[in-house]
């Protein structure tokens, strides 16, 4: 995924100011992050300046971000055109064709947006008793009937509080006034013997990793609500915590390379260990054929690998100089081998796919499409004709997910439904070349080609069982990973990548299976020998099960 630009608010005044203060006195730290924005900014657009391929539509959605791609929102901006041309064969086959029964539009949800108390799933349950009335007493109006239990009435009430709170315990001391000796009372057991309990750590490892929010800005909060909490503090308590924590990660890993549809794809990253000077220093730990790899790749990436597998969903983060391809390369060498070739969905760079072991490959549908939502301004037919096709395509997936059709139903519906629409899709992007229609330089000539290349993989679900049509899947899960670079900008270490890549791997994936990822990290640390000893029973999907059971024992 390309990395987007944060805005930076700094005008031309501040910046001259900032140059006045340079020149008399070393930058402040404050200053030299402003400086150091603003010529990264400065050499990543003049970059994409000098790329012959990126057009002013391009640029601008990279600067102020692109909106909705949606087929409605997109064709909006051509409601004074002609709905299709007469080279677009889309009116001719509305009009020659019998309409067939096309699964129903998205509805929205009915309902307030207001959450109900069955929403509030962690909050305390306080039950509060009638004063003076219980079930089977004489009725206090009518005096004849008696009352009985009924569905009790609910009210949600919530409060503020810091994301870490403290308690402290002042224990007393009585000193002997003849002997001198000192008697204090002793800590409650709710007190537990670390400064920092697992709630704690699971709180600061959701916020950081969960959320995005760096270490220097919990700490601005938790001193303005009087619970000091510094930076240094909170990593320390994350670099302590993910050690426990390491077994189920490992078994995320092992978990996942049995999956049946494997998505994969990566996104930018700083690290600053490996960054200028800094590489020096990072790779003392490393072999020469490391070493000798690394020289020549200056790219740092985190790669996103969603796994799913019998309904259940795994997300695994891998941080540092590999690509996408190399980490799931480094995930299916885990894998059993009685599974069989998985199916992988990525975009169409080379770069995701894995050397070393087979797999049954399927490109994004979407990217193939936005390729021609780029260009749709200058190319309004025939773009439209595309996108009303690749939308009736995706009608057919959304009736297929909401009537909870099988696998191989859900095949057999896109063979029906789907294949036609396809079918006639090719033969038009064959037409634009064959009949001169369309320059292949242009803009849409080069979504053509791209389409036209890939044509194979792009269409694997009208073949291979439980095939997706994209891989919004993986697209989804790395903008946690987009978050964390935006609001904190690098990760320091290699070390560090590492804890990272571990806590958002459990916390997104919880978030996956419906499970509570806050709940879950902290009976992992209260549970760490069971989950060394067994990893597989504390997963996010059947911990809760574990836990029931070690209960009863």
């Amino acid at each position: 995924m390309p990395p987007t630009i944060s805005p930076l608010e700094l005008n031309q005044q501040e910046l001259e100011k900032i140059l006045e203060r340079a020149l008399t006195a070393p930058l402040a730290e404050d200053d030299y992050q402003k400086l150091h924005a603003v010529l990264e900014t400065l050499a990543y657009m003049t970059q994409l300046l000098e790329n012959k391929n990126t057009t002013l539509q391009r640029l601008r959605q990279i600067i102020f971000g692109a909106g909705t791609e949606k087929t409605r929102q997109v064709l909006q901006s051509l409601a004074n055109q002609a709905v299709t041309s007469p080279a677009s064969p889309a009116t001719q086959e509305q009009s020659n064709e019998a309409p067939s029964p096309q699964p129903e539009e998205s509805e929205p949800t009915p309902g307030h947006g207001r959450n109900g108390a069955e929403a509030y799933a962690g909050a305390e349950k306080v039950k509060v008793k009638h004063p003076t009335l219980k079930p089977g007493d004489r009725c206090p109006k009518c005096q004849k009937g008696k009352v009985y239990a009924m569905t009790p009435g609910v009210l949600v009430r919530l409060v503020g509080q810091a994301p870490v709170a403290a308690t402290v315990y002042e224990l007393e001391k009585l000193r002997c006034n003849l002997c001198g000796e000192v008697f204090a009372a002793e800590a409650p057991a709710r007190a537990g013997p670390d400064k920092y309990d697992a709630t704690a750590a699971s709180m600061i490892a959701l916020l950081k990793y969960g959320s995005g929010l760096p270490f220097h800005r919990l700490q601005g909060l938790q001193g303005n609500l009087g619970t000091p909490l510094p930076a240094s503090t909170q990593w320390e308590i994350m670099a302590r915590t993910a050690p426990a924590l390491q077994p189920a990660y490992q078994e995320l890993i092992h978990q996942a390379a049995q999956g049946e549809v494997l998505y994969n794809d990566d996104t930018t990253m700083k690290i600053l260990a490996l960054m200028g000077k800094d590489q020096r220093r990072g790779d003392s730990g490393q072999t020469a054929t490391e070493k000798e790899e690394n020289s020549e790749r200056t790219g740092i990436f985190t790669s996103g690998i969603v796994s799913t597998r019998a309904g259940q969903k795994i997300a695994l983060f891998f941080t540092g100089r590999k690509h996408a391809g190399e980490n799931l390369t480094d995930v299916l060498a885990q894998r059993a081998q009685e599974n069989g070739p998985p199916i992988q969905m990525c975009d169409g760079l080379e770069r995701n796919l894995p050397k070393e072991f087979e797999t049954i490959v399927g490109n994004c549908l979407l990217h193939a499409r936005r390729k021609f939502v780029d260009v749709v301004t200058r190319f309004p037919d025939e773009c439209r004709y595309l996108l009303e096709t690749l939308r009736e395509v995706y009608k057919h997936d959304v009736f297929c997910r909401r009537q909870e059709m099988s696998a191989e139903e859900r095949l057999a519906y896109h063979q029906a439904h789907s294949r036609p629409l396809m079918e006639k899709l090719e033969k038009w992007l064959d037409e634009q070349f064959a009949e001169r229609k369309v320059e292949p330089n242009s803009g849409l000539g080069q979504a053509i080609t791209y389409m036209k290349k890939r044509w194979n993989r792009l269409t694997l679900f009208l073949r291979q069982v439980g095939a997706p049509l994209d891989s919004n899947a993986v697209e989804r899960i790395l903008k946690r990973a987009i978050l964390h670079r935006k609001n904190s900008y690098f990760y320091k270490t290699e070390n560090g990548a590492r804890v990272g890549d571990l806590f958002m791997s459990l916390i997104h994936t919880c978030q996956l299976c419906g499970a509570n990822s806050f709940d879950y990290l902290v009976e992992l640390q209260r549970h760490a020998q069971e989950l060394a000893a067994c990893p597989a029973e504390w997963m996010p999907w059947n911990y809760r099960e574990t836990l029931a059971r070690t209960a009863e024992l």
